[in-house]
């Protein structure tokens, strides 16, 4: 039986899964807390590796953000993570968990997933923009991802705005919501304050709306570069699809401020929301066996 542990590895949390290749199955789904530290990060991984040992796999496939090496299992880059960067975790997490390890950037698993299986199966030349902690992306041409020559290709979230800020800061609701709370008594999640500005809260609504017209420049900008079939919108958002309605909304309104070419980008939902990653780890796993 070809299976494997499929781990995803987020700002937030690591989640994980059995996949079932044979089956095209994900099973025994599961979340932890993502460790402050490299060390507490090891020990998490033992922990959920641990919670399979009584099932036959051939390995371990890891979504992981940052610019993955799968040569050299080396991650480059920045990510919400600075522990796991620059140096061979791959070969580590094989020599602690004794198991065949596999690699690959978040946001191109999720990508992986969807072109194979879910959103993006009939399409041929598609943008992924993955919007969590932060904003990951991926490039897909011809049904082929394309990684680039510095690994950094689809790493929207370092485009930058006019204040040389980068869109994984200002577009995001889990960071938007930090800077709401600090002008607040109050902490708040992102959750919370989209829900303050839909009950009519004037801040709120402020907050939420320069995430939506970052978010919406950046996608009409990448339209242009690429001018894919769809862009999809994966991560936790995906699931919303009240946000998703708001984004093409604002989109629509760039556009119409437009005086020549009005391309309004066609955005569609992940198919496996937040189980994308894990799925289209595996996919890399058996690809790359």
């Amino acid at each position: 039986m070809e299976q494997i542990i499929s781990i995803d590895v987020g700002g937030t949390s690591i989640k994980y899964g059995l996949w079932n290749e044979t089956q095209q199955l994900l099973t025994s789904k599961g979340k932890v807390a993502t460790p402050k530290n490299l060390a507490g990060f090891y020990d998490a991984i033992q922990n959920i590796v641990e919670k399979f040992e009584s099932e036959q796999v051939d390995g371990v496939g890891f979504s992981i953000p940052g610019a993955v090496n799968q040569e050299t299992g080396v991650i480059g880059g920045i990510s919400a993570l600075p522990y796991i960067h620059n140096f061979p975790i791959q070969a580590e997490l094989a020599r602690i968990l004794n198991l065949t390890v596999t690699m690959e950037n978040d946001a191109n698993c999720a990508a992986l997933a969807e072109v194979a299986v879910g959103a993006a199966s009939d399409m041929s030349d598609v943008i992924f923009i993955i919007i969590g902690t932060g904003i990951g992306g991926a490039v897909v041409l011809n049904r082929q991802v394309i990684h680039g020559k510095h690994l950094l290709g689809g790493e929207f979230g370092m485009i930058l705005d006019d204040k040389n800020e980068r869109l994984s800061l200002r577009g995001t609701a889990v960071h938007m919501a930090e800077r709401y709370s600090a002008d607040s008594s109050h902490k708040f999640t992102g959750q919370e304050v989209l829900e303050l500005a839909e009950q009519g809260d004037p801040v709120a609504q402020r907050y939420t709306d320069d995430i939506y017209q970052n978010l919406a420049r950046a996608i009409y900008n990448l339209q242009f570069v690429v001018d894919p079939e769809a862009v999809i919108i994966g991560g936790g958002v995906s699931a919303n699809s009240e946000f998703i309605q708001r984004l093409d909304s604002e989109i629509k309104n760039l556009v119409n401020d437009v005086d020549d070419i009005k391309i309004v980008p066609t955005l569609v939902a992940a198919e496996y929301h937040n189980d994308a990653n894990l799925i289209g780890s595996a996919y890399n796993f058996f690809n790359r066996k």
